[in-house]
Order: structure tokens, then C-alpha cells, then sequence
């Protein structure tokens, strides 16, 4: 599909909810290729030899989503430095949990430690969780059998990737997925047990398909669609793309779609599809809308200040007035209330 394919050309800080850097830990059992894997993402060649623990390590922000700098953190693996591992765990943006693809016991662990302690510890952020030396066997249906499974118990896992540092394989790819995790987290949005958007998401849904129909008639036009797009990504989508997004909704759910363009609830599915293909284009309309990373819209939006001398009043415009009255018709379905003050006294008048 082609909605939200454009690339936004609005500063980074709208488009990553005001993130100025990202905080990335790595984690899992001893052996596993945590410090290969950091150690190779960093110098883009697999070393023979690394430190048990490595420090914390800066890698290339122009490789990763709207350049936001970032640190990988190594941890010890060590029951003697838990404190240092509990620290490391608690201040991070998101995780990075690791198994070793030859070694099974280390994905079992995932499931019976390692999910369950950041569960105990209250990190409520993005997990990755990443098999390194893929070189080393040659069958991945049980484990993709074994993540699926851990992906619906463990909600806060973002993705799951394999790996391996000694061929340079999917190296850079487990950190661009942490990164986006950040930035573009699923878990607030979706919930992946049920396939089905969260209230939060869904309610800003309806928010921002009301203020794109323009003309209040339950639709989204061609016209208002792409009007979406451009406000978000400033680019416009072609005709022939907009005609197969709303072929792809009407596959899915037939009333998504009518003769005057998308409807509320195809418009909800569609945004239900875009986040099953793994896409993050939609943070981007969120932000664009002035949501932050709670999906609430931010205090500088809803607490407008101005400054005016004593002898100043303060009244709405005609167009304010306007755009009020339609928007309080469009919810008065039965015509009920009126607004005298307003001059206004039925909807249908």
C-alpha cells in the first residue's frame, strides 16, 4: 500500500515526539553474542576477540530513523553484578534481549527470566529480541514456531530478528528496529493478541478523520485523503495509489468504502493493516496532529497563552464561530439543543 509514503520533511523533533537521544541495552545469557554484536554494529567488521563487557558504545545516526543519536549499552551477565545489570535495565529507551540460535536453552530463557524480570523491575519499554550466530545452524522453523509464541505472551516485544556478526548478517538492521521501537513503538497503538487497535489510538483516529472531512459528510474524499498525506509528509499521493488503498480496505471490510470515499471505519481499518505490515508512518500523523508519546495532545495545544493590556477583550472570530457551529451540528444528530447565543437555534436551519 501506498498511504503515508512520503517522507516528512518537518523537523525531527515533531516526528520523534521531542527525542533528543536514545538510550539502547542490550541483555540476555552469557554466550549469547551481546558484545559481538555490538562490537560489529560499531566497526561493520566481525572481531575475533571483545571484552566480556563492553563500554558504552556510539553508533552511526545517519543509518538510523530521523538521525537521533544514540548509545548501545553492553551488560554483564553475572549474578554478582546484578545491581549494575538492574541499572542499566531501568534507565533504558528500549532492550535488546539476545539468545544464541545454537544454543535453545537461551531462547527458553527469555520466556522463564528474562521477560518476567523486566516485568519484576517495572521496564515498561520496547523489547527486540535477536538471535545471534545464525551462521552456526541451518533450521529456524522451531524457533520461528517458539518466537511466534513468545511474541503473543510477551506484548512489549516489538520484533524478533536473527542474526550473526561473523557474516555481517541483519547486524545493523536488530539496532534499527531497537531504534524505530523508540521512536515508533506498536505496543501503545495495537494490541497484538487481539489484532485490534487500542481505545486510546482509536479515539485519535476519529479525532484526525473528522478534522480531514471537510465538507462533514462521513467520508474521506480523494481530495481530503491527500490532504492528509501532504499535511503529514508533504508529499501527495498518486491516483492510482489512492485507488488500491481503497480497493485493499474494501477487500478487507466492504463498507469501508462508499461512493464518496473512505469511511470512518475504513479508515480505522486501514490504519489496523498498516500496523500489522510493522508500519510507523502513523506516529507520524499522530505527532503531525499534536499528539506526544502517550497519545494525549500536548499542553501547548490545549493551554494557548497570549498576552493583552486590561483594557483588551478577547472574542472568537466569524470564522471561529463558524467552524464551531459545524462541528457542534455534526455530533447534534437529532437538532435537540440550541445555541441562541450564537444565533443559532436548530441544526437544520
Amino acid at each position: 500500500m501506498g498511504i503515508f509514503s512520503g517522507k516528512a520533511k518537518s523537523s525531527s523533533s515533531s516526528i520523534s515526539g521531542n527525542k533528543s537521544k536514545v538510550r539502547i541495552v542490550v541483555a540476555g545469557d552469557c554466550g549469547t553474542g551481546k558484545s559481538s554484536l555490538i562490537a560489529t554494529a560499531a566497526s561493520e567488521k566481525f572481531a575475533q576477540h571483545v571484552p566480556p563487557v563492553l563500554t558504552p558504545t556510539r553508533l552511526f545516526a545517519d543509518f538510523y530513523p530521523d538521525r537521533i543519536p544514540f548509545t548501545v549499552n553492553d551488560t554483564p551477565s553475572s549474578s554478582e553484578n546484578q545491581n549494575a545489570l538492574t541499572h542499566e535495565l531501568e534507565t533504558a529507551d528500549a532492550v535488546v534481549l539476545t539468545y544464541s540460535c545454537d544454543q535453545p536453552h537461551t531462547l527458553d530463557r527469555l520466556s522463564t527470566f528474562w521477560l518476567p524480570e523486566l516485568r519484576r523491575l517495572q521496564v515498561k519499554v520496547p523489547v527486540v529480541v535477536v538471535g545471534c550466530k545464525l551462521d552456526a545452524v541451518d533450521d529456524t522453523t522451531v524457533r520461528q514456531e517458539q518466537l511466534l509464541s513468545l511474541v503473543q505472551e510477551f506484548e512489549e516485544i516489538e520484533t524478533c530478528t536473527e542474526c550473526s556478526a561473523r557474516n555481517l548478517f541483519q547486524v545493523s538492521k536488530v539496532f534499527y528496529y531497537a531504534n524505530v521501537a523508540v521512536l515508533f513503538p506498536t505496543s501503545p497503538l495495537f494490541d497484538k493478541k487481539k489484532q485490534t487497535l487500542k481505545p486510546k489510538f482509536e479515539r485519535a483516529l476519529k479525532r484526525i478523520f473528522i478534522l480531514c472531512d471537510h465538507d462533514r459528510d462521513n467520508t474521506l474524499s480523494d481530495t481530503e485523503f491527500n490532504d492528509l498525506q501532504i499535511k503529514c509528509f508533504n508529499v501527495p499521493l498518486p491516483p492510482s495509489e489512492v485507488v488500491d488503498i481503497k480497493r485493499v480496505v474494501q477487500e478487507k471490510y466492504p463498507e469501508g468504502v462508499n461512493e464518496r470515499g473512505l469511511t470512518l471505519r475504513g479508515f480505522l481499518i486501514l490504519s489496523e493493516l498498516l500496523l500489522q505490515k510493522g508500519s510507523h508512518e502513523l506516529w507520524t500523523v499522530l505527532r503531525k496532529f499534536g499528539y506526544d508519546n502517550d497519545i494525549k495532545l500536548r499542553d501547548d495545544l490545549l493551554h494557548v497563552s497570549f498576552k493583552r493590556a486590561p483594557d483588551q477583550s478577547v472574542e472568537l472570530t466569524n470564522e471561529a464561530v463558524k467552524f464551531l457551529k459545524e462541528i457542534f451540528c455534526s455530533f447534534d444528530h437529532d437538532s435537540s439543543t440550541l445555541l441562541l447565543g450564537w444565533g443559532l437555534t436548530s441544526c437544520r436551519a
